[in-house]
């Protein structure tokens, strides 16, 4: 590397993360080029990023919005940087993580190295067995108000180097371009789709929150996924005040608890048995609710416990709709099943750890579906609906391998009741 650079940035950096970025794939962002374009030339436009980098000219471009639903609706805006700058931002980010993570609380799980969405729902379950309330945190548009500067007096505290953070504040303070084309200059916030955004919410977070929490309250646990967040307490009174707490908190750090999503939450089963206004809560799209389970010695009891929420339910329903597999009589059952496993896969994987029982349903509807094909692909079965879902229960019993959700036992009993 030239000595004349002022900043020590290896071109072997650059290299690492765009493999990082190529992992990830992800959108164009305002140039409208992909990571196949980008790649078109490879060596020049690596070499372009380190030579900016390395010397201090490095600016990045607006970043591209893109408005997607919510699952409770309205919408979410998103931003996403050229694959240039998701590069750049790979470069301070494997820089700055190592130094800020081996800090961060043990119940932070968001966006983490060996950490997980699941190992959070797993904490909250377990912690939702011993203490009877629970306090579920919505922070009002948090990506979008982190104040810039707290946020850098943050950053700076642990940068090793001073590039690291007048890039990072170059980021924070890039243009957005909006659908229409419109540019629109960001005094707060980090854009939500940038590489490092996660990491910067984290340390934001870390200072205004968990330490907060560790030392003023040590006593009452937590689990935080990014801004998404619920604390346990013994009582409904603990649970009020703590709540008031956090809301003046986030006051002094820029931040507003949402007012109607913030909730206060009884965990009821057999052995609470009072009656409260809110009796379940919906994190990492799991619902914690009372649900009837099973014990060691067969015996049926109310558990509080997580299962796929209905939000999910009702996206993984949409997405099983929107593949319209009875009009794909083109294909065979084999072709199906490869085109769909590796989704169904996802859904079991991660909404199936707690509670599996609650995704038949969604899984009784996908065979509905393929009853629906074979009623269409197979003469002897066309107009026999009843006689389609009868062959494809045999098929399930033959061949379970064949579709991932058969392993699970959706095909208990004759699916014919399920039509």
């Amino acid at each position: 590397m030239s000595e004349a650079k002022p900043f020590c940035i290896s071109k072997w950096e650059v290299w690492e993360a765009y493999k990082r970025v190529k992992a990830n794939q992800g959108a164009a962002g305002v140039d409208e080029q992909t990571i196949a374009d980008f790649e078109k030339n490879l060596k020049g436009n690596l070499y372009k990023i380190w030579n900016r980098m390395s010397s201090g000219s490095y600016f990045p471009p607006p970043v591209r919005t893109v408005k997607i639903p919510k699952a409770n609706g309205g919408e979410r805006k998103l931003g996403i940087p050229t694959v240039s700058d998701r590069i750049a931002q790979t470069v301070v980010k494997s820089r700055l993580e190592p130094e800020v993570d081996p800090l961060f609380h043990p119940d932070s799980y968001g966006y983490r190295p060996g950490k997980s969405a699941l190992d959070a729902v797993g904490q909250a379950r377990q912690r939702c067995w011993r203490y009877d309330w629970i306090l579920d945190l919505d922070i009002k548009g948090f990506f979008d108000n982190i104040p810039q500067d707290l946020l850098i007096r943050a950053v700076k505290k642990h940068a090793k180097e001073p590039w690291m953070v007048f890039y990072i504040e170059r980021w924070l303070q890039a243009a957005v371009q909006e659908e229409d084309g419109q540019l629109i200059l960001r005094e707060k916030g980090t854009p939500q789709g940038g590489v490092i955004s996660p990491l910067l919410a984290n340390l934001f977070l870390h200072y205004a929150f968990d330490r907060w929490m560790a030392k003023r309250y040590p006593m009452l646990p937590f689990e935080r996924f990014a801004d998404d967040a619920i604390v346990h307490c013994r009582t409904e009174q603990a649970a009020q005040e703590i709540r008031a707490a956090i809301a003046a908190r986030f006051r002094e750090c820029g931040l507003e608890l949402h007012p109607e999503k913030t909730k206060v939450v009884y965990c009821k089963d057999d052995d609470r048995r009072r009656t409260y206004p809110n009796e379940k809560f919906d994190f990492l799209g799991y619902t914690f609710r009372p649900r009837r389970s099973k014990n060691r010695k067969e015996k049926f009891f109310i558990n509080f416990s997580p299962g796929v929420s209905d939000t999910a339910v009702k996206a993984i329903r949409a997405e099983i709709r929107s593949w319209n597999l009875h009009l794909r009589s083109d294909k065979s059952i084999e072709d199906l099943s490869r085109m769909f496993n590796p989704i169904i896969r996802g859904w079991l994987q991660y909404y199936g750890r707690f509670y599996r029982s609650a995704l038949y349903p969604p899984m009784r509807q996908l065979d509905r579906s393929l009853a629906r094909w074979a009623d269409r692909k197979y003469k002897k079965l066309r107009g026999h609906l009843r006689r389609a879902t009868h062959w494809v229960a045999r098929i399930s019993r033959r061949d379970p391998k064949l579709w991932a959700h058969w392993q699970m036992g959706v095909q208990r009993g004759s699916m014919a009741g399920a039509v």
